[in-house]
């Protein structure tokens, strides 16, 4: 990370993230924030170390700095940009990105950090910022604009209401909305129009979980979908070979076998749905600290206490269905592959999510099954 001072008129410092101390002020700076939030989830500080750890395969392909807003020893806020070498290859080369905003609720502070995002980003040759990422849109994405009253499911952002306000304020624009939905298990229904495409396709589809013995072979499956499926979609950018290693020693370890369903048509992969129990309901009480045997409190509580709720963050299927009545039957049968195992485990409720505003098929389906939606993040962006 290059180091980039930004001083305003306001007794506002910008100063990059260097050192280790730097860089655990940053992480536990949304604490204080967020203290009479009764909603928000303050994610594990280690887990966040990790995240913006050099080792994080993601920064093989991105370059990025991170700063903090101070006035004199208070900091007041912070944020990151960043260059992704993989959206230039698919978009071209003039879009940059900011994120992991949070600051305090004074429009000096807004317009010193993303000023100074800004500037760097102009250094680099971007005309175009969009965000906020963490850092890349296949991890968090969006700035939480409705759905505040409601606590965040696992990887999925939390925000200030005035914070929406603030970033408009300096010039930037809605680029995309990024939809959550909710849907009770018990309510999960299917339209008999929808039963019946669904026994049409049976006997040429195979539901199927992931096969452990196989486990780096199934990861690479479920990437090469995930990359086919998504490939059109706005701003989509491939998980990488090692991105999605590591995403799958995570699955690995946290999500259960029966929570992971393969599609199969003529013994073809053709789709996938991973459901992840919601970790936010272990780690809440836990304030970001992982104290003696904290991990061993996460992991008990996974295995031992199932999560009430659960979130699919993950679910795709190959472009050669998606325009076909194959395609929505794929992801019909894999929803309902779910919900046995959601009943036997105890999961009440899950989060889909996130799926784009513009994406009318799939939020048609979700609707249909008993989903509502309830929560909106949204992307903004601003010519440079």
């Amino acid at each position: 990370m290059n180091q980039f001072i930004s001083k305003t008129n306001e007794s506002v410092l910008v100063k990059p993230v260097v050192t280790k101390a730097d860089l655990n002020t940053f992480i536990r700076l949304p604490g204080p924030l967020y203290q009479g939030d009764p909603h928000w989830v303050e994610p594990l500080h280690l887990e966040r170390r990790m995240h913006l750890s050099p080792r994080n395969p993601v920064f093989e392909h991105v370059e990025w700095q991170a700063w903090i807003a101070w006035s004199g020893a208070q900091p007041l806020g912070r944020i990151t940009a960043q260059v992704d070498s993989l959206h230039r290859e698919v978009h071209g080369p003039g879009t940059g990105h900011f994120g992991m905003l949070e600051a305090v609720d004074r429009p000096e502070v807004f317009k010193a950090l993303l000023g100074t995002a800004e500037t760097w980003l102009r250094q680099k040759g971007i005309r175009r910022v969009t965000g906020p990422f963490s850092l890349t849109i296949n991890e968090e994405s969006g700035l939480l604009v409705d759905g505040f009253d409601y606590p965040p499911a696992f990887m999925m952002g939390h925000s200030q209401p005035y914070y929406s306000s603030r970033i408009e304020a300096l010039g930037y624009q809605p680029a995309q909305d990024l939809l959550a939905y909710w849907m009770q298990t018990d309510q999960l229904d299917f339209t008999p129009p929808m039963r019946r495409m669904m026994d049409r396709w049976r006997d040429r589809v195979t539901i199927r979980t992931l096969d452990r013995s196989r486990f780096d072979e199934e990861i690479e499956t479920l990437r090469d979908i995930f990359n086919d499926a998504w490939a059109k979609n706005w701003e989509f950018v491939p998980f990488t070979r090692a991105e999605f290693k590591e995403l799958g020693s995570n699955l690995k370890l946290l999500v259960p076998d029966d929570l992971i369903y393969i599609a199969e048509v003529n013994g073809q992969p053709s789709a996938f749905i991973i459901a992840l129990p919601n970790l936010n309901e272990v780690i809440a009480p836990l304030k970001g600290k992982l104290l003696p045997f904290g991990w061993l409190h996460v992991l008990r509580n996974v295995k031992l206490r199932m999560p009430k709720t659960a979130r699919v963050p993950l679910m795709g299927v190959r472009q050669a269905h998606q325009f076909s009545r194959l395609g929505p039957t794929l992801a019909l049968l894999l929803v309902e592959a779910l919900k046995p195992p959601f009943v036997r485990r105890g999961i009440e409720a899950l989060e889909m999510s996130w799926i784009l505003e513009s994406n009318t098929g799939m939020r048609t389906i979700l609707e249909q099954i008993g989903t509502h939606q309830y929560k909106r993040y949204r992307v903004y962006e601003k010519q440079l």
